[in-house]
């Protein structure tokens, strides 16, 4: 006789106390966007007695996990966590990395509740976290605001599933879809704070890409400098014929550039390379060649179309429609306003 095991799901009633404590913790993770890579963003809130007594957040590569500054602000707070619950973003990790296990943290400080919104897919944790606070007799309840959490850490989930880097595009055109004004030196043609807001899209991204000639006629720095940043991205540039100027600022400033000497027909294998390299997210601010090439090969999670109302008086057009987006896989997704310039985002998510 063929035996069945019948799987019981337990069905966690959240309140609206939960929903408040977990969009909190989600709140102070914010704090670590642009900072934390590769690891994710995680927050942290103890609660006791129906009020927060202390928050917490991973900060910087090397510091403290969200549990373990939590405890801390508590005990500087004059609040012992002892009998308090933690809200807590990602499953909370059980083995030893760049800190201690955050599960021996919870357990030293007492914690006797704890409320995790997404469960950790690296293979380093997958459960073990939930399994081991469980077993020590600490009541556990996951997937409060899980999809609000799965949006937050997206680069972090995809890399651990997918073991390559997100890929981001950017690109900018004037009224006709002409990248370059061939009439004069090469120049920004968009808003101060459309160069405000790229700044911020590039702080929080692992790394940039551009073709060797974006290099030789832009001479782009590809660094971080309108908004504060503890990091900078590594540049990288396809190069396959050794063009690259032995001057540009790109090989001159101190930052870290990588320049690949080889060709671009084995983009998936770029990818899985930057994946080893724990680069989580990639930002794709090359020409229109380059671009191409990855919307050609369906590498594109999502694109930046910044519209300017400028008109080149010798264009270079992109030679890139919502068309080719489209039959790349990626959606209009919404229209933002990056200073006095429209963008239009599409993406695959």
């Amino acid at each position: 006789m063929q035996s069945h095991t019948l799987l019981l799901v337990q069905t966690v009633e959240w309140s609206e106390a939960d929903l408040q404590f977990m969009t909190r913790a989600l709140e102070v993770a914010e704090i670590g966007r642009g900072r934390v890579s590769p690891n994710p963003m995680v927050g942290c809130v103890l609660v006791k007695d129906g009020e927060i007594i202390a928050e917490g957040w991973h900060d910087h590569l090397g510091g403290l996990h969200a549990e373990q500054m939590a405890i801390h602000d508590a005990e500087k707070k004059g609040h012992s966590p002892n009998g308090a619950t933690a809200y807590v973003t990602l499953e909370p990790c059980n083995h030893f990395g760049r800190t201690p296990p955050c599960t021996e943290s919870l357990l030293w400080a007492g914690i006797k509740r704890v409320i995790v919104s997404h469960h950790d897919p690296n293979p380093t944790v997958r459960g073990k976290g939930i399994q081991v606070l469980e077993e020590a007799g600490i009541e556990v309840a996951t997937g409060l605001l899980e999809s609000d959490s799965a949006i937050q850490m997206r680069e972090f989930l995809h890399w651990c599933e997918h073991r390559r880097p997100i890929v981001t595009v950017k690109l900018a055109v004037d009224k006709h879809g002409s990248v370059d004004d061939r009439s004069q030196s090469a120049g920004r043609f968009t808003s101060e704070g459309c160069l405000d807001a790229v700044h911020q899209l590039r702080k929080e991204c692992d790394a940039i890409l551009v073709g060797v000639e974006t290099i030789i006629r832009d001479d782009p720095s590809l660094n971080i400098r309108r908004v504060p940043s503890a990091r900078q991205p590594l540049r990288i540039v396809i190069d396959p014929n050794g063009r690259i100027p032995q001057d540009s600022k790109v090989l001159t400033d101190g930052g870290e550039t990588m320049v690949l000497n080889e060709d671009f027909t084995n983009l998936p294998a770029l990818l899985n390379r930057l994946g080893d390299m724990e680069i989580q997210r990639l930002m794709v601010e090359g020409g229109p060649v380059t671009i191409k090439h990855f919307l050609n090969a369906g590498l594109v999670d999502e694109f930046y179309l910044v519209q300017a109302e400028v008109e080149h008086q010798k264009p270079y057009p992109s030679g890139i429609s919502t068309k080719h987006l489209d039959d790349a896989g990626l959606k209009h997704n919404s229209d933002l306003q990056w200073g006095s310039n429209v963008v239009q985002l599409f993406n695959r998510f």
